[in-house]
């Protein structure tokens, strides 16, 4: 409602369970509601009013019956909410025009019952709430504009409100009926003289999410954004604004999190207009949506903006658009023109601007994903396509979801971007041995005697590709055929095949490439034993060049070092990693005279090749589950970590140490999955630590494993933390401490 407001309607209400400062924390219904109007012209009040409200689950905490001493017999006979709201709405229109006013704005004494209990539960039983609670004042932020010094508006009670003003308690004994009483007597007393005051701190509800789109320059309070986990998968911004029905988000303040695959992992950041309102959100904590509970947790501007960010000019021009509405394709054709996929979406959902409302999604080098994003100009014609949802375009079935501008950018940002190979630390001068090349990977040299194979059908098998090659196969090295997995354990698409010589791989080359495998044409590309071990490895090669693995182990060096490193292997133990390691179990060493070969043994079995869960997604250098997190590349203290975490290798005992290991080493057991470097910084504090002196550890997922090795400057201080810290509660989860050695 405007400032012009001449009437106000104090309003008070109270549900089934937690009130007062919970109000709304535990989704209990409404059951009661008081309210009576003040004319601030006339200081004039109306009649006082109480409704017992009908909730559809019949029950009444003891909590509630203690703090109302409401009971089920006085709520039973009552009527819903929505019968309720209607009464209200006709009760206080007539009373407002009796005063000869044409307005009225509700007065509460906390946002809770407006923003926390009425606007939630309205939204899950689908009510359509009159405008008038869309907008509000808060006595308590008015009384503390009329009197600065009466205290912060945390801690202003209505009793301490009085006090202060020299007026006497109210003595009432239902609850509700004395602080609505309690709030027209400190209304009309700042009204009068010497205060005069005029009510003009108005707070708003949107009405809807306002979408947008964000700069990664754009600076984001990390006090105003949150991580809510456990979505359904489907789940679109406005699903998520409705939950949150009640707070207002930021423009744009919706990102959805995408997985290593570009799929919804069932995560979204939410960035909040202010603190209080993202502090009202925490509340949320564990609510429904659907049948699902939802996980809500303190998050940072930085992951915020690492998500929902962007700065391509291409994605600005297409989310420009006046009302946009945005579906994203899956699943199209490598082939499919614009043409075809207008055609496919069809008449009944024109697309904005033809083809200019299609934003295909490639690769860096101009490969098509297969994914693509369209805008339409109101909710009718997204509909429409959203019922093309499986049908078939081409040969193929095409998945439809609604999208965001978020979601845009992330996929956008992802797919477009090299591996972020400058964040990872330089390698240094004498890397720690920690895994080692399998003796299926040969040593890496330049010599361009393998080649690769793009575009194979994904139910292509080893046999499939030796009668791809024909006549070719008898020059194939003995298991010299190498399947790529992606992060799942499922064919990629992609293969490497070592030749007896180069010159053999040149006419493979040359005569299969495009040649047809099961329907599907297939690249052929000469290459490298060099880079087809980096790329089995978990690195990229395009055509922008190779990139080095992502290295989501820590201290994990650079394959193309393996080979020459002259040290006796070493697999990093569990209290390392306390992850499955990347390899299969090596067997004992075979005795070798020359040092450069003294590797792990793996017997060249062919299974091996089929088993390797490798990282080959080219195209995400970062996962979407804790972006800020610095444990997650690489790091020279991952090397300190490890060196002490693992036992000595017999063959190294006597070796002098590589990297200098001062202080103490320490397992943090049962972190919170968003747990960032600086939230142990804080549980440390005190302890003289550095933020290269913690480690988070990361399963292959990219998720947070819960555990981290902290590096204590010496042993008696990290004996102090382990005997003060361990078994503390950290974000409400009990921590275990335990020395690695």
């Amino acid at each position: 409602m405007a400032s012009h407001s001449d009437t106000l309607v104090v309003f008070f209400g109270a549900t089934a369970g937690a009130n007062g400062g919970k109000l709304g924390s535990d989704e209990r219904e409404i059951i009661l509601l008081v309210w009576q109007i003040v004319d601030l012209r006339e200081k004039k009040v109306g009649k006082l009013h109480e409704c017992f409200v009908k909730p559809d689950t019949l029950e009444v905490t003891d909590q509630c019956k203690e703090e109302t001493e409401l009971t089920l017999d006085d709520v039973v006979e009552a009527e819903p909410l929505d019968k309720v709201l209607q009464q209200f709405q006709q009760s206080v229109s007539s009373e407002v025009k009796g005063f000869g006013r044409s307005s009225f704005t509700l007065c509460v004494n906390s946002p809770l019952i407006i923003r926390q209990a009425l606007h939630p539960e309205a939204s899950k039983k689908n009510l359509v709430l009159p405008e008038c609670f869309f907008s509000f004042v808060d006595v308590r932020k008015e009384f503390q504009k009329c009197c600065p010094n009466a205290g912060p508006v945390q801690k202003l009670t209505l009793a301490s409100m009085l006090e202060y003003v020299g007026l006497p308690a109210v003595s009432e004994q239902s609850v509700g009926v004395g602080e609505v009483r309690s709030m027209v007597q400190l209304t009309l007393c700042v009204l009068a003289e010497p205060y005069n005051h005029t009510f003009s701190c108005f707070e708003t509800v949107n009405y809807k999410l306002d979408s947008g789109t964000c700069s990664k320059t754009e600076p984001v309070d990390s006090e105003t954004v949150i991580r809510a986990r456990g979505l359904p998968w489907q789940s679109s911004d406005q699903d998520i604004a409705r939950f949150f029905k009640g707070l207002n988000i930021a423009k744009g303040g919706v990102a959805l999190c995408l997985n290593a695959q570009g799929r919804r992992n069932g995560e979204a950041l939410v960035h909040f207009i202010n603190s209080e309102h993202r502090d009202l959100a925490l509340e949320r904590h564990k609510h429904h949506m659907g049948s699902r509970y939802i996980e809500v947790y303190k998050a940072t501007g930085e992951e915020f903006l690492k998500i929902a960010g962007g700065m391509s000019n291409e994605v600005a021009q297409f989310l420009s658009k006046e009302n946009q509405v945005i579906i994203r394709m899956r699943g199209l054709p490598f082939t499919a023109t614009p043409q075809e996929v207008l055609s496919f979406l069809g008449p009944e959902s024109p697309v904005t601007d033809d083809a200019e409302g299609l934003l295909f999604v490639k690769y860096p080098d101009g490969r098509p994903t297969g994914d693509a994003f369209v805008v339409f100009s109101c909710e009718e014609y997204a509909q429409n396509a959203l019922k093309k949802h499986k049908q078939i375009l081409g040969k193929r079935y095409i998945e439809l979801f609604r999208s965001t501008a978020a979601e845009v950018q992330q996929v956008l940002n992802r797919y477009m971007s090299t591996p972020l190979i400058s964040t990872l630390p330089p390698s240094p001068v004498m890397p720690v041995p920690v895994l080692t090349t399998p003796s299926f990977l040969p040593a890496a040299n330049s010599t361009r005697d393998c080649v690769r194979l793009r575009g194979l059908p994904y139910t292509a098998g080893i046999e499939d590709i030796l009668e791809f090659m024909g006549e070719h196969t008898v020059d194939i090295k003995p298991h010299g055929v190498h399947m790529v997995l992606n992060q799942q354990g499922r064919p990629s698409g992609d293969a490497f095949i070592q030749m007896k010589s180069s010159d053999k791989a040149f006419m493979v080359a040359q005569k299969c490439h495009k040649k047809t495998m099961k329907d599907r044409y297939v690249e052929v590309f000469q290459c490298s034993t060099e880079e087809m071990s980096i790329v089995l490895m978990g690195g990229t090669l395009n055509r922008s060049g190779l990139s080095p693995p992502p290295c989501k182990l820590p201290c994990l060096s650079p394959p193309t070092a393996y080979a020459a490193f002259p040290a006796p292997p070493a697999i990093l133990s569990e209290a390392a990693l306390y992850q499955p390691p990347l390899l299969a179990a090596p067997r004992t060493p075979v005795t070798s005279h020359n040092p450069a070969h003294a590797l792990a043994y793996y017997p060249p079995q062919p299974h091996l090749y089929m088993n390797m869960n490798m990282n080959y997604t080219a195209y995400y250098p970062s996962p979407p589950v804790s972006p800020s997190t610095v444990g997650y590349f690489a790091a020279p203290p991952g090397a300190v970590a490890a060196a002490v975490a693992a036992p000595p290798h017999p063959a190294t005992a006597a070796m002098p140490p590589v990297i200098p290991q001062p202080g103490a080493l320490v397992r943090m057991q049962g972190l919170p999955y968003s747990t960032g470097v600086k939230d142990i910084l804080s549980f440390f504090q005190g302890y003289q630590l550095q933020p290269e002196a913690v480690l988070i550890l990361y399963n292959f997922s990219g998720q947070c494993s819960g555990d981290a090795l902290i590096t204590f400057p010496s042993k008696e201080i990290a004996s102090q933390a382990v005997a003060e810290r361990s078994n503390a509660s950290f974000f409400g989860q009990q921590i275990h401490l335990t020395f690695c050695n």
